[in-house]
């Protein structure tokens, strides 16, 4: 089964790259040197400071590998391909219809999706609502509560 792509910012491929580097010297290490301390306070059948370095080093090589097959199958998207229509990379100025507020989302690949800063996935309902969609256009998002409607303000 082929692998899915990763498809990533400039930033978002820069942001996990820096965490691969990071795993790989400095908590490698880390975590290495705590297993190596808690050895030598002796029995490690009973010994918790062992069995946290254990399962910590395990998480460390589980990311570290789910890392490197993210950055194997990584499609970099020009963040600037235009503001004619809503595609990756742009930032969006939604109205919603029903409340008057506004937002404004960045549309991301669903890796570096992050909704506390306003990078949405173009997975996401309101990140598939408005993928192709132009200035302008009023989109309708299903969710649990029924539907909500945006007006597309900006595209940048």
């Amino acid at each position: 089964m082929p692998e899915k792509e990763v498809i990533l910012t400039v930033e978002g491929l820069k942001k996990l790259e820096d965490e691969l580097e990071l795993l790989k010297t400095q908590k490698r290490r880390e975590v290495a040197e705590r297993i190596k301390q808690a050895i030598e306070f002796g029995d490690i059948s009973e010994n918790s400071e062992y069995e946290d370095a254990k399962n910590e080093q395990a998480f460390i090589e589980g990311r570290i590998i789910t890392l490197e097959k993210m950055l194997r199958n990584a499609r970099v998207i020009d963040e600037h391909d235009g503001t004619d229509s809503v595609g990756l990379g742009n930032t969006v100025l939604l109205k919603d219809l029903d409340l008057g507020d506004e937002e404004e989302y960045t549309i991301v690949g669903s890796a570096e999706a992050d909704p506390g800063t306003n990078k949405i996935s173009n997975e996401s309902p309101v990140g598939k609502a408005v993928l192709g969609q132009t200035q302008g256009t009023v989109v309708e998002v299903t969710v649990p509560a029924g539907a909500l409607r945006y007006q597309i303000m900006n595209i940048r």
